[in-house]
C-alpha cells in the first residue's frame, strides 16, 4: 500500500505546538533541543509558551513549523513511498526523504523566514483567499486586477479545487477581491500574512537565499519528493536544487500535486506536522482519498 507523507506549512502554527511530544517523547525532545543549539535562541520556547504575535512572526513561523514536523516525523519510523510539502513544508519533505540534512534544512529554513520577513518589509504586499472559483478564472481576475490598479497581483496557492489563494501588492489585492465578489466567488478575504509570497514581490529573498540553495548539499532522495513550482515529482538533486529556488517567486500547485501523487498510486495520505490543513485540502480534491495525521 502506497503512502504518501505530506508537510505543512506557515499559517499551521499554534501556541503550545509540541509541548506534549517533547514531554513524552525523548527522541522528539533530542531534536527540539538540537534545534536550539544549532540556531543560538530558544525556539522551543517560542513554541510552546508564545506570546503569539511572536510566532506568527515568518521568521520564527517557519522554523517552528518545519521543527515540529521534522522533529515528529523522525519518531514514526516510517519509510514514505512518495512526499511532497506544502510551502515551506517542501523542506521538511526534503528531510523526510533523506535528501538534505535535518540541520542544513533547519539552517535554511530559519534564513528563509527571515529574508521572507525582510522582503515583505522592502516590497509590502498582501494575499488574500478566493473561494468558490474555478482555476481558471481566478488567474483572469488577477490579470485585470493588475492592469487596472498597474500592480502585480498573482495566483499564488493552488489549494485545492475552488480554493485560490492570490498575492501581490495591497492595491492589486483588493481590486481582484472586488472583482472576484463581483464575478461570483462565494469568499474573497484578504489574509493577515506579512508579506505577498510566492509572487515577484519576494525577489529580495530569492536573491538573499540563492546563494545558501546552490551551496546545499542535496542528495538522491530514497522516494520521489513533489516539487511545489511543478507538481510533479522528481529524485534528481539538480532538479531539487531548481525547484526550491523557482518556488519562492511561483505559485504553489498543491491541486496539481495531489492530483499527481493519486495517478501514481498513493492509496493513503499521511499529514505530519501542526494542524490537520492538508487532510482538509485532500479531501476536498478527492473526498474517497484515505487521510490520517500526526499532529
Amino acid at each position: 500500500m502506497s503512502k504518501a507523507f505530506l508537510f505543512p506549512g506557515q499559517g499551521s502554527q499554534y501556541i503550545g505546538m509540541g509541548k506534549d511530544h517533547y514531554k513524552s517523547t525523548p527522541l522528539f525532545a533530542d531534536y527540539v533541543d538540537q534545534a536550539n543549539e544549532i540556531l543560538g535562541f530558544d525556539l522551543k520556547s517560542i513554541m510552546f509558551d508564545g506570546p503569539e504575535e511572536k510566532l506568527k512572526q515568518t521568521e520564527f513561523t517557519q522554523p517552528a513549523i518545519f521543527l515540529h514536523s521534522v522533529a515528529l516525523f523522525k519518531t514514526l519510523n516510517e519509510v514514505p513511498d512518495m512526499v511532497a510539502g506544502h510551502s515551506l513544508g517542501e523542506f521538511s519533505a526534503l528531510v523526510a526523504c533523506g535528501a538534505v540534512s535535518f540541520e542544513d534544512a533547519l539552517k535554511i529554513v530559519c534564513q528563509r523566514g527571515e529574508l521572507m520577513q525582510h522582503a515583505g518589509a522592502l516590497n509590502p504586499g498582501t494575499m488574500a483567499a478566493i473561494i468558490g472559483m474555478e482555476d481558471d478564472i481566478v488567474v483572469e481576475v488577477c490579470k485585470q486586477a493588475s492592469i487596472k490598479s498597474g500592480k502585480e497581483v498573482v495566483a499564488a496557492n493552488f489549494n485545492c479545487p475552488g480554493q485560490l489563494v492570490i498575492s501581490g501588492y495591497f492595491e492589486a489585492v483588493e481590486k481582484a477581491v472586488e472583482l472576484a465578489k463581483e464575478q461570483g466567488a462565494r469568499m474573497a478575504m484578504l489574509l493577515p500574512v506579512s508579506g505577498a509570497f510566492h509572487s515577484s514581490l519576494m525577489q529580495p529573498a530569492l536573491d538573499g537565499l540563492r546563494e545558501e540553495l546552490e551551496n546545499l548539499i542535496i542528495n538522491t532522495p530514497n522516494c520521489p519528493i513533489y516539487s511545489n513550482f511543478t507538481g510533479k515529482p522528481t529524485t534528481n538533486p539538480e532538479e531539487i536544487r531548481s525547484n526550491l529556488l523557482d518556488q519562492l517567486l511561483n505559485p504553489v500547485r498543491w491541486t496539481q500535486t495531489i492530483h499527481n501523487i493519486m495517478e501514481d498510486g498513493a492509496e493513503s495520505f499521511v499529514e505530519v506536522g501542526p494542524g490537520k490543513v492538508l487532510q482538509g485540502l485532500v479531501k476536498r480534491t478527492n473526498r474517497k482519498a484515505e487521510t490520517s495525521g500526526h499532529q
